[in-house]
């Protein structure tokens, strides 16, 4: 991993925690994104665990299964079912699923990007040292726990990014709510425990704290100690975060996509102004740039047509294949669930079990091309976002008119995509403190009206996604489709019909 100093150092109460700062006693690795990285003796020794080890086989975007074709995952953890392994509002890491098969360069794993915030988090708090370190009372203790908060934030992650927690699990257990916040929470206790790593009770407190800050589970900010420190990696009061600067450079860089968002002027800007990360006002349209890319990825990259039509198969999948695998299993079970990753996509490839028949087929499409198919997709009127019910198959089947081919639920898929700039219908500027200048103390925030009249007068979207399971289906499911918006709303809000190529099935579409 790079040059290599001191690896006998580790911060225990004995230890000057000073030395751990100094560059000459940490290892070093470069970053494609952001050059050396120095990592201190305490967060190497979670670094060399088998449970972060683990975020290399979590690809950030894409699905990675490689595995010897002889094992299986009663192989890997040696009996059967002894596996198993809320992205919203709050700006967490959307990436998902399998977008290496839409854009091949997109192979980067949860292990750089966990390398990256640790980087970030620790060049945040630095710099807030440097600048108000006296003032605000941070110490090298505070340091550290930012930098481990960064580090381990995803250890808990389940495979396929957020497809595990979002669409499978819900499928699989009815009204799971498993969040990988919590398991990495766990799995952080697990890690101490089990490598016996010699580390401040307290720190491991408000590390834990940290990484549920963005949660339902966050600590309240008045009993927290330095609450701007829970700004750093999981912002729960705005979404201004380190999390969010690391992947929006990583995503779009692995894609081959233009980001204009420049972190490193906040980082350089910033202020604690009555315990909370204020930003100069002459910085707002880069704290807009950067909802604004977020908002992009989701739209051109996350939630691209193939992106999710892939996703709809691998969850119909894993689902098919659960209860031989027993895939959630042991979701609450940090010494099992860590055994599992995505290579549980290759498991159910080459088993060949008779119960993994319909998973096994499913994969073989996947690798064949041959996709559900994307029908179309309309935007849910402005007006009627307020009032929004999930639409289901049921309602598109149910939308078909008589003669022809009859469609049954489990030949249509939908997907009910919101992408926003972290707040909802709000806008995101309204949750953050802004200051004029250096010299005044008082923080404010900045209306509407007085940003840009550019800017948009609604921050969010929901849009409705229709796929057809079998190729052959796509005109009648399509015309379901635009049944159901007329029904729904008087008129189709889709952008365009279906071509008429893609309604008459082509092998080669």
């Amino acid at each position: 991993m790079g040059a290599y100093c001191n690896g006998n150092v580790s911060l225990s109460p004995s230890y000057d925690v000073a030395s751990a700062q100094d560059p000459r006693f940490c290892k070093h690795v470069h970053d494609n994104v952001h050059g050396n990285i120095y990592l201190d003796s305490l967060s190497l020794k979670f670094i060399d665990t088998e449970q972060f080890q683990r975020l290399r086989e979590l690809k950030q975007l894409v699905a990675g299964a490689v595995l010897l074709p002889s094992l299986t995952l009663r192989d890997i953890i040696g009996k059967c079912g002894s596996c198993g392994c809320k992205c919203g509002s709050c700006g967490c890491n959307c990436g998902c699923g399998f977008t290496n098969m839409v854009y091949p360069g997109a192979v980067h794993s949860r292990f750089e990007h966990s390398l990256g915030v640790y980087w970030l988090a620790s060049q945040c708090v630095e710099k807030l040292k440097t600048y108000q370190g006296l003032e605000l009372g941070i110490d090298r203790f505070d340091i550290q726990t930012v930098k481990l908060a960064g580090l381990l934030h995803d250890v808990g992650h389940g495979p396929f990014s957020h497809l595990f927690e979002r669409e499978f699990l819900p499928q699989v257990i009815s009204g799971s709510d498993w969040s990988h916040e919590q398991m990495s929470v766990d799995m952080v206790d697990y890690i101490v425990d089990e490598h016996h790593i010699d580390v401040y009770p307290q720190m491991i407190r408000r590390v834990k704290e940290m990484i549920l800050a963005s949660s339902e589970y966050a600590p309240s900010m008045s009993s927290s100690e330095k609450s701007f420190l829970y700004d750093i990696v999981a912002n729960g009061r705005n979404g201004i975060d380190v999390d969010k600067f690391d992947y929006l450079l990583r995503d779009c860089r692995a894609c081959g996509l233009g980001c204009n968002f420049e972190f490193q002027r906040l980082l350089e800007t910033m202020r604690v102004l009555d315990d909370e990360i204020c930003y100069r006002a002459k910085d707002y349209l880069t704290i807009h740039k950067m909802f604004a890319t977020r908002a992009d990825l989701y739209r051109t990259v996350y939630t691209h047509p193939k992106v999710k039509a892939i996703e709809l198969m691998v969850v119909d999948a894993l689902v098919h294949a659960n209860s031989y695998l027993g895939i959630s299993s042991n979701i609450h079970d940090p010494s099992e669930y860590w055994k599992l990753d995505d290579t549980i996509i290759k498991t159910i490839e080459t088993t060949p079990n008779q119960e993994l028949k319909e998973a096994r087929e499913l994969i073989l499409r996947i690798r064949r091309r041959n996709l559900y198919q994307f029908c179309n997709e309309y935007p849910v009127p402005k007006d009627m976002l307020d009032n929004y019910k999930k639409v289901t198959a049921q309602d598109i089947v149910c939308s078909q008119k008589s003669g022809g081919v009859t469609l049954k639920e489990e030949d249509v898929a939908v997907c009910n995509v919101k992408i926003d700039l972290t707040r909802g219908k709000h806008n995101p500027l309204e949750s953050i403190h802004f200051f004029k200048d250096y010299e005044s103390d008082e923080k404010f925030t900045i209306p509407d009206d007085r940003v840009s009249h550019l800017l948009p007068t609604s921050y969010q979207d929901m849009i409705v996604k229709v796929y057809a399971k079998k190729p052959e289906l796509v005109e009648a499911i399509s015309e379901a489709f635009e049944n159901f918006q007329l029904k729904t709303y008087g008129i189709k809000t889709q952008a365009h019909s279906t071509p008429q190529k893609k309604r008459r099935y082509n092998s080669f579409i």
